[in-house]
């Protein structure tokens, strides 16, 4: 792990391309409008200001969660979300890297 990393509490680097391979789902948290104009094939939209409501209907899907944005910052606060609920979640940062 990367000393950087470490310092921030980023943890171990993660792939997530092969999360999503193996199964992980993959969570855009902008909003519909956003999402409309373009987004990574198989993404399911879940807006950051539902999220909180929604974290039963995630955790019903019992894999790995990969979340995404524009730039990587609301699904940052995405992941942090689901984590203090129990849910493995990644954030995947920009949805277009998944384009």
């Amino acid at each position: 792990m990367s000393f950087l990393r470490k310092i921030f509490g980023l943890g171990p680097k993660v792939n997530h391309y092969e999360l999503i391979e193996n199964g992980a789902v993959l969570i855009d948290v902008r909003t519909p409008s956003e999402f409309k104009q373009g987004h990574a094939n198989g993404a399911k939209n879940v807006p950051l200001d539902t999220i909180a409501n929604k974290v039963k209907k995630i955790e019903q899907l019992k894999k790995p969660i990969v979340l995404c944005c524009r730039s990587g910052m609301r699904s940052g606060q995405a992941t942090a979300i689901l984590k203090r609920n129990g849910i493995e979640a990644y954030n995947g940062g920009p949805w277009n890297k998944f384009a």
